[in-house]
Parts: structure tokens; C-alpha cells; sequence
């Protein structure tokens, strides 16, 4: 529903025979347009587009960048997204015209600067993930766990010829996983197995086990989880996996709470993907670029996408000679752009600016949930990562009010709204991370928000936003019959 505060649509702006530019006469003969475009390609009424000045665009779009919600403007507390602010100085670096002006089919020899940077930012990356090798290609993060199960498939395939071992068919899931797990196990070819958590939050280690089997090939695990709990039974969980021949992989979604203070590789995993979007300064949002880089351990890295950057001797190279590689799964080198900001970020921050920003992020979420716990029920503890999970059920319950309610109420607040009804672990679930780059004034006006929230009408909160050029919108007539392009009766 629109109220006062929405923007006109351009259409509504129109004016017949308004223009934004004056075109200079033609100097070349004039021809029908029949003569340049056979008349089943035309269309046979020209479109309804907006006549308009140059200032009323400008202005338009100008006005709805306003409206904009984002990290430059906002707090953002949006759980699993990890929405801290990222230096502007990256972003500097990146638009560098010795980087940004590259094209992927110069030669080598004339890309020694960028391929030294992919060779160093793989080198850090297994370090940071205590594994072996890594590959910058994937374009996503669920790109980044789709390119390492086709890894995993390659190595189980290549391990059934040498030792006659029947396939594995299965990849398991902890049923508090982001969705993109399973989904990535069916695209990779894979039967996707959901795995019970306790009521504490943890993998479940008796349905683990009763659902492992030789022909398990990966269990995918998130550690520190969805719930904003490190699984303290990673080591046995690997031993478990491993114990049937299986790989552990960990979705790096929520590495910015571990980073310089645990390895995946030393608790066991096999295999993970990067966010840098999330943990390395890549641009959240907008479609894109985005990138997923993977490492793995040494048994794996014969069959990583070609081609790696390797170095021999003082130069830099693409190694293409990888007969056992499961080929390209992007184009050129992967999201350079991408990759050239994660690499400023981690040569920034260095080691131990690394631990420090784990160490704030999980500091930041502990004191926002020490501050809200007395009004929301947290269900699983007093203590958190990098994020925790709230439960609107009980006031729900006594009040009415949703966890939609009040992460619309927070809209006008000024705040961006949590993740809410994720993981579906948690009834009225509201996930919150605030990261490490916020302030205690802000968390702590935040928080006072929140509790004004709590105890404002149940009436105010249904109706709620009430300051955004959009309110609510039906959510249900939304998704199943959407209008996606305006139309003159629309």
C-alpha cells in the first residue's frame, strides 16, 4: 500500500511532448522503417513511455536513492547477512585503472600485477582456513558450495576406479542450514538428507550417525551455526564423517565470528567456501558481482577448477594442465573486482586486525543480547557468536504481536529490520547480528527501541511501517499472482 511518503512513478510524472533532449537534424537520407525491419518485429502501437525533462529524472531517481536503506545510512542488523560497514578505501583500490581496466585476454606477461594479487589473496585464504589449496572462480557463495561438492564428486568418482568403491549418492544437511546447502547438493547431483539439531541447537550426533553411511559423500556443516552457537562437537562430527569415508565441508557463511581464532581445517573440515561479501568487503546486494572462493585439503586440489594461479620461478602463471580438474565454473578468472577488495581487506586488517574483528563482532552481539533477553526469549542461551536468535512466540502469544510486527515497527524507528522467521528451527524467529563495526550508542538505541516497540499497541504494530513509502504490501497475493511491469490500467 502506498502512503504520502511514496514517490510518483515516472508514467504519473509524464507530460505529452515534454523532452530531456533536443536531437540535431539528420544528415542522412531518411528511410520507412519497414525498409530496415520486417514488419513482424514491429510492434504495431509504440510504447507508452514517460515524457519527461532531464531534471525530473534526475530528480526522481535522486529522490528514491533517499529511500534507500543501507549500511552507509542505517544500522543494519540483518542475522546470517553479516551487514558491517566496509571501507570506502577498497573500493578505491579496486577502481584503480590498473585493475579495473584489465582484460581477461591480455597476456600473461602484462597481468603479472593482478595474477601476483590472486596468488597471495589463495595463499591467505587457506591460511585463514587451514587448508591446502584454494580456487577464486566460483561467483557466489552457493556458487562456492556448488563448485566444492563437484569437487567431492570428481574425487569420489576418481577414488570408485582406483578401489572399486560403489558411489555416494548422499550429502547431509543440519536442518538449521541456509537453504542453498540442500539446494546445492540436488544441482550437484546428490540425494540432499536433513539432520536433527537437539533443543540445544547442536547437530544432533544420533541421527548423524544413523544417517551416515558409505554412501555418504559430504555432511555440510555451518559452524558457528544459524543459532549463533559454535558446535563444540565438530571434532566428533568429523571423526564420524570420516570414519565412513566421507568428507566434511564448512559453509564459511559465518566465518567473520572465528576468523584468527579457529581454523576449519584444524577442527576437521575438508573443504569451505568464503563469503566476501560478508567477511571480506565485497558489495552486498544489487545482483552482483559477487564472489565464493573455496580452499580445500591437498587430496582434493588435483580436481579444482582450471585454471589456478601458480608461480614458477619470479613470475605468475595459469596453470591449465589439470587433467583431473572438473573444468572451468566461471569465465576468465572469477569476480576480480571482488577478489581485489577481499584482498585489501585481509592485507589491512593483517593477522591480528583479523582476531580483533571476531573478537568485536562476537563482543557486539553478546551485549545486544544481554540488553533485549529480559523482553524476548532467546531459547537457546545466554551466550552467542556473532549473532543470536530471538522468539517473538511468547509475546505473540499474550499480545499478538509478530516477530513481522515488530521488525516492521523498527522501520520507522530508523533501524533496518532482522531476519525474521530464519532459521525455522525457532517459531517467530528474529534473528540479530550487529557486527563489528557499530558502536555501543548504537546498539544501545537499538535495543531502546525495541523494548519501546514491546510495549506499544498490538494495533500500532499491525499497521506498521507507517513513516515508509511502502507499508505492508500483501505478501500472499505478492507471491503467487506478482504485476512486475507497470501497464496503463495497472
Amino acid at each position: 500500500m502506498r502512503n504520502q511518503q511514496a514517490t510518483q512513478l515516472l508514467f504519473e510524472l509524464s507530460k505529452p511532448g515534454r523532452r530531456g533532449a533536443k536531437l540535431p537534424a539528420s544528415d542522412v537520407p531518411a528511410r520507412s522503417l519497414s525498409d530496415l525491419l520486417p514488419a513482424e518485429h514491429a510492434a504495431a502501437f509504440p510504447p507508452p513511455l514517460p515524457e519527461l525533462a532531464e531534471p525530473d529524472v534526475v530528480r526522481h531517481f535522486t529522490n528514491l536513492s533517499t529511500k534507500n536503506m543501507s549500511v552507509d545510512t542505517h544500522f543494519y542488523p540483518l542475522g546470517s547477512c553479516t551487514m558491517k560497514y566496509n571501507s570506502k578505501r577498497n573500493e578505491r583500490i579496486a577502481a584503480l585503472p590498473g585493475l579495473a581496466n584489465l582484460h581477461p585476454y591480455q597476456s600473461e606477461d602484462s597481468l603479472q600485477g593482478l595474477l601476483q594479487l590472486l596468488y597471495e589473496l589463495q595463499g591467505m585464504l587457506c591460511e585463514i582456513s587451514g587448508l591446502d589449496a584454494a580456487s577464486l572462480q566460483p561467483a557466489a557463495g552457493a556458487h562456492g558450495e556448488l563448485t566444492a561438492l563437484m569437487v567431492a564428486a570428481a574425487y569420489f568418482r576418481d577414488r570408485a576406479q582406483q578401489t572399486g568403491e560403489p558411489r555416494r549418492t548422499k550429502v547431509l544437511t543440519p536442518d538449521s542450514s541456509h537453504g542453498t546447502n540442500p539446494a546445492s547438493a540436488a544441482v550437484a547431483g546428490f540425494e540432499a538428507v536433513t539432520v536433527r539439531s537437539t533443543p540445544d541447537g547442536f547437530v544432533d550426533l544420533a541421527d548423524l550417525r544413523a544417517k551416515l553411511d558409505r554412501q555418504t559423500a559430504v555432511f555440510m556443516i555451518t559452524n558457528p551455526n544459524t543459532l549463533g552457537l559454535f558446535d563444540r562437537q565438530v571434532r566428533e562430527i568429523a571423526h564420524l564423517v570420516h570414519e565412513q569415508g566421507g568428507l566434511l565441508y564448512l559453509d564459511g557463511a559465518n566465518m567473520n565470528a572465528i576468523l584468527g581464532v579457529a581454523r576449519p581445517g584444524d577442527f576437521g573440515a575438508d573443504m569451505m567456501h568464503f563469503n566476501p561479501h560478508k567477511t571480506f568487503s565485497g558489495p552486498h546486494g544489487g545482483g552482483g558481482p559477487g564472489a565464493g572462493p573455496i580452499t580445500v585439503r591437498a587430496m582434493l586440489e588435483p580436481y579444482l577448477p582450471s585454471p589456478v594461479v601458480t608461480k614458477v620461478g619470479d613470475r605468475y602463471r595459469l596453470a591449465f594442465d589439470r587433467p583431473k580438474s572438473i573444468g572451468r565454473v566461471r569465465s576468465f578468472f572469477g569476480n576480480t573486482g571482488v577478489l581485489v577488495r577481499a584482498y585489501c581487506y585481509l592485507r589491512t586488517h593483517g593477522p591480528d586486525g583479523l582476531r580483533r574483528v571476531s573478537e568485536q563482532a562476537v563482543l557486539n552481539a553478546n551485549y545486544l543480547l544481554a540488553k533485549v533477553k529480559d523482553r524476548l526469549s532467546v531459547p537457546h542461551g545466554d551466550r552467542c557468536m556473532h549473532e543470536f536468535v530471538a522468539s517473538a512466540a511468547k509475546i505473540k502469544a499474550q499480545r499478538g504481536i509478530s516477530a513481522m510486527d515488530i521488525a516492521k515497527r523498527l522501520l520507522d524507528y530508523g533501524f533496518h529490520a532482522p531476519t525474521v522467521y530464519f532459521p525455522l528451527t525457532v517459531k517467530e524467529a528474529m534473528m540479530i547480528e550487529p557486527t563489528e563495526t557499530e558502536g555501543k550508542e548504537t546498539l544501545d538505541a537499538f535495543a531502546d527501541a525495541l523494548v519501546r516497540i514491546l510495549d506499544e499497541s498490538p494495533e500500532t504494530l499491525h499497521d506498521a511501517p507507517h513513516t515508509t513509502p511502502i507499508s505492508r504490501p500483501d505478501e500472499v497475493r505478492a507471491a503467487r499472482t506478482p504485476v512486475v511491469r507497470w501497464s496503463p490500467s495497472a
